[in-house]
């Protein structure tokens, strides 16, 4: 039988918790909640989640650094909370890993859909048939959903990762934001497709990338990205 997908709300204003678990539990999920920060990370941990629902303004630890903890040691798909409607707050909180965001108020049943788009997002390393890429100094080893840079070890979030191998796979080919969307968040996905850029930005960040004088992944001004042919 397969497990249940564990869904994490956190959020210290009790009628949104109460709201929410009715509408995600009525999806089949076990959702269990946590109204501070300390105790979302501990919950995290004791509970490894699937998806965590995370409020931005919480007591204890704010969000941000919910989410910079969590991302420590967890790979759950992250929903970010905010009251505030600020592209600052969405830049920051995809930058720390967050995979979407909403803004209050919203409704439940397009949480529910997010969360629906987030589960059935495809994933591009298992469905490439590559093994290990090798593209100069850069190592995609699939299987075990590690890169290295010279050797050394990368850190990437899911979205990065996928990010990555779904460029790589066809190096020279250009992919518009709406392509990458469909590819690594879900064709039924329905947020801001600039959440693609937030996200490119900090895989390059991570490989030592620079956008003006690209590496490994470039950017095509008014159609989208690539990987570079020839990486050496």
């Amino acid at each position: 039988m397969t497990a249940a997908t564990r869904v994490l709300v956190v959020d210290d204003e009790a009628p949104i918790v109460e709201l929410l678990r009715g509408y995600l539990a009525r999806e089949g999920w076990d959702v269990f909640a946590a109204s501070d920060g300390p105790a979302a990370v501990e919950m995290a941990r004791e509970r490894a989640p699937d998806v965590v629902v995370l409020d931005v303004m919480l007591p204890g630890l704010d969000g941000f650094e919910v989410l910079r903890q969590l991302r420590t040691f967890s790979d759950a798909y992250v929903i970010m909370l905010t009251a505030r409607a600020e592209e600052i707050d969405r830049i920051v909180g995809l930058s720390a890993g967050a995979d979407d965001y909403l803004v209050k108020p919203f409704s439940p049943r397009e949480l529910v859909a997010r969360v629906r788009a987030l589960l059935r997002r495809p994933r591009p390393a298992q469905v490439a048939g590559v093994e290990r890429r090798e593209m100069g100094d850069l190592v995609i080893d699939v299987p075990r959903r590690s890169v290295t840079v010279r050797g050394m070890p990368v850190t990437l979030t899911t979205i990065e990762f996928d990010l990555l191998t779904t460029l790589a796979r066809e190096p020279g080919v250009v992919l518009s934001r709406q392509r990458l969307l469909d590819r690594v968040w879900g064709m039924d996905y329905v947020g801001d497709e600039h959440v693609v850029d937030v996200h490119l930005a900090n895989l390059r960040r991570k490989l030592g990338d620079e956008a003006a004088h690209p590496r490994y992944i470039e950017t095509v001004r008014g159609v989208g990205f690539r990987f570079k042919e020839g990486v050496s």
